[in-house]
């Protein structure tokens, strides 16, 4: 019996001391209340309070998210759409916090939704899909500046999905795929446009080399001729008339044996033969 007596009484004793002497994080704060009356923010560490007279109200300084369900607004275009994103937030006075508003998460959703739908009513459609960044910007910037006198700071918010209508998406579907149709064929076009100018540059590039090479071998041609005029004519002038006689005396020969009746003898070969004949003259004499 005196047992229990003493285990009971050890109870009593450690919980009326934990009721007024608390341990407080370092990310946590506690407003105190003396008779309903706050008296302030203690801690961290440990903090002790006065039997019956204070009470504690512990406060987390670390930032949260708010997960704010599917909402459902109307665009500048009268477009409705769905939208569901997140709020992160912070307690930056834990004593407004307690004092300035019942319910911080509540209050925040709350002032989160209705900002939320006067932001988008003034936004049409297509900036929603495209302008997601400067939405979440707008949002925290008016958040902010309601939640600034609870003693919060909103420190990010992030759309995460935005649902246009059906028909809206099948639209935006087909637009997409006629849009990647487009790109296709410019693709398409342009390969074959460079294509073209690569083969019309090769088949330039051919041509000059072509026309090149004619030029040089019509170069060589008419050099070997020049050349080969040039050495005629160097062994034209060592060829004495006594040779040049010989020569037509021989061609005169083959003329003969042929079966022609008229022959056509050049106006040189008589100057040719007009030194022999002289000389028989005066032989004969």
């Amino acid at each position: 019996m005196l047992t229990g007596i003493i285990i009971i009484s050890i109870i009593a004793v450690v919980l009326f001391v934990t009721s007024f002497v608390k341990v407080v994080n370092e990310y946590q704060r506690l407003i105190v209340f003396r008779f309903g009356r706050c008296i302030g923010e203690k801690g961290p560490g440990l903090v002790i309070l006065i039997p019956m007279v204070d009470r504690a109200v512990s406060v987390d300084l670390r930032e949260s998210f708010l997960e704010i369900p599917e909402q459902t607004c109307i665009t500048k275009d009268n477009a409705p759409i769905a939208i569901d994103f997140l709020i992160y937030w912070k307690v930056t006075e834990p004593v407004k916090s307690v004092v300035a508003v019942n319910n911080v998460a509540g209050a925040s959703q709350g002032i989160a939704t209705t900002t939320l739908r006067a932001i988008v009513g003034d936004i049409p459609l297509d900036d929603m899909l495209a302008k997601r960044e400067e939405i979440n910007l707008k949002l925290r910037v008016k958040m902010d500046e309601v939640t600034e006198r609870w003693g919060v700071k909103v420190t990010s918010v992030e759309i995460r999905e935005i649902t246009p209508p059906r028909e809206i998406q099948d639209s935006m579907n087909k637009q997409m795929a006629a849009e990647r149709q487009r790109r296709a064929l410019v693709t398409e076009a342009e390969g074959k446009k460079v294509a073209s100018i690569t083969v019309a540059e090769g088949e330039k590039q051919s041509s000059i080399l072509k026309a090149e090479g004619e030029r040089q071998s019509q170069i060589l041609k008419a050099e070997g001729y020049s050349n080969a005029l040039d050495k005629v004519f160097s062994s034209a002038k060592n060829i004495d008339s006594h040779t040049m006689l010989l020569q037509y005396f021989d061609a005169l020969k083959t003329l003969g044996q042929s079966s022609a009746t008229k022959f056509v003898i050049p106006m040189e070969f008589t100057s040719l033969i007009e030194p022999i004949v002289r000389k028989a003259k005066e032989s004969l004499k």
